[in-house]
């Protein structure tokens, strides 16, 4: 378990790393290629374009060829991507590089919790994923301290480099890693239906019928269509849909990607800059070890509420800071806030989505559920990471902060009001939540309809005392 666990994480690393990398190296490539503000917006956007295609497909790659051979695949897409970033000869050159490192990222970010989700027993479930997010946020420290190490020879192409070495062995190790047991079993269940064929149509169902009804059952979950006329998929959708979007449009990756420009935009140094990235990724890597005993313990929802609340009131003195009102100051305050949010994103919200997207859906429709809150996850990704630095220059920087901190308040109703608890819960039971919730839901409509029927013919209810 441990070099399958070991082996499978590296994707993790290098999703963190991908992503966090550009944010020291657009520093100099800038200069190297002149490029305009636009462009340097498209160097980091495209990794995003490429992650939500990733994203979308993985679901059903992972179904039709397995887990493993879909990573195996998408530890070959690292490889290349990285050989083609750090051996770019222009912007064009360095896009194609960074959509290629975007489907990868996208394949992984919603593969590797789900291959983890499938072959940890309950108990460790929530822990494991974490791991995962461990490694994801090492990769986005490791990417800074190899920023740091590169600076001061403003070598942008080593610093893409570096990330061979990680991708390069996760392709070798996982070669020596099982099948998805959950996948594995499925498949086996369709060959001895007689009706293996079915999995070729992407549906990894247990007969051979899209969506993986028992024999003789009709396929329910063919297409997304087919997962929403199911009311238990739509709550889980809306559940993972939400926290996807949350995750991003709360404002993580302005700092991920642009703390350094922020800084550098203040008047800092380019080494000073990413200095500050560095002290925020120690935060972010310290906060998300930290997270491992709790989701266990403390359970997801808890996490995800202190985290919400964590972020926002983190978010409001930031917003002041970057408008000088500390005066000498406010960088300090800045750091210490950006410290603050990361570290309340990293203990909560952070993992807990990924651990969400594994283990609310259906097994029949898993892991196309978890692809498609991956997707969203990665368009909220690009929407934000797009518009921030246009925003900012319209809006100002502390407005834009501010509205971060208006998406964690009206994201903490919808956890309080929807999110159920999974902590240690068995994939059935947790399905059983599911549906309770969705009656519940119906009968609240149902309720809430009866004053319109006070118009129909027939004598009113009588209240009494």
């Amino acid at each position: 378990m441990a070099l399958t666990v070991g082996v499978v994480v590296l994707g993790g690393l290098l999703f963190g790393f991908d992503t966090g990398v550009v944010s020291g190296a657009l520093l100099f490539l800038k200069d190297d290629f002149q490029l305009t503000s636009f462009q340097e917006g498209a160097v980091i956007s495209s990794l995003l374009l490429g992650a939500a295609a990733g994203a979308l497909w993985s679901g059903r790659l992972a179904d039709r060829w397995g887990r493993r051979r879909t990573l195996i695949a998408v530890a070959a897409t690292f490889t290349l991507g990285l050989l083609l970033a750090t051996v770019s000869a222009g912007f064009w050159t360095l896009v194609a590089a960074r959509v290629v490192l975007g489907l990868a990222v996208g394949s992984a970010s919603s593969l590797v919790p789900l291959y983890l989700a499938e072959v940890a027993p309950a108990r460790l479930r929530g822990r494991l994923i974490t791991v995962n997010q461990i490694m994801l946020t090492a990769g986005i420290l490791v990417s800074y301290l190899i920023n740091l190490w590169f600076a001061g020879d403003a070598d942008w192409r080593a610093m893409f480099g570096a990330g061979l070495v990680p991708s390069v062995v996760m392709l070798i190790g996982l070669f020596f890693v099982p099948e998805s047991p959950v996948w594995a079993a499925r498949r086996q269940r369709e060959r001895a239906d007689g009706n293996g064929s079915g999995s070729g149509s992407g549906s990894g169902s247990g007969n051979g019928v899209p969506g993986g009804g028992r024999a003789g059952e009709p396929g329910r979950f063919a297409a997304p269509r087919g997962m929403l006329s199911e009311p238990v998929v739509r709550r889980a959708l809306l559940i993972g849909l939400t926290i996807g979007a949350v995750q991003q449009f709360a404002g993580i990756n302005t700092i991920i990607y642009y703390a350094p420009s922020i800084m550098s935009r203040a008047g800092l140094p380019a080494t000073n800059s990413i200095m500050y990235s560095v002290a925020i990724g120690v935060a972010n890597l310290l906060m998300t070890v930290a997270a491992i005993p709790l989701v266990d313990r403390a359970g997801r929802k808890p996490l995800l509420v202190g985290s919400l609340v964590g972020m926002a009131v983190a978010l409001v003195p930031l917003g002041f800071a970057l408008n000088g009102v500390f005066g000498g100051a406010s960088h300090l305050v800045s750091l210490v806030s950006m410290g603050l949010y990361v570290s309340a994103f990293a203990v909560g919200i952070g993992p807990v989505f990924w651990i969400l997207s594994a283990e609310v859906f259906p097994p029949a429709v898993r892991a196309r559920g978890a692809a498609l809150c991956a997707l969203v996850n990665w368009a909220a990704n690009f929407v934000v990471g797009q518009l921030f630095l246009p925003a900012a220059d319209a809006l100002g920087e502390a407005a834009v902060f501010w509205f971060f901190a208006a998406v964690c308040v009206a994201a903490l109703v919808f956890v309080l009001r929807v999110v159920p608890e999974t902590k240690n819960r068995s994939f059935d039971a947790i399905q059983r939540d599911l549906e309770a919730g969705t009656a519940a839901a119906r009968r609240k409509r149902r309720a809430a309809s009866v004053p319109a029927q006070a118009h129909a013919p027939g004598p009113l209810p009588v209240a009494h005392d």
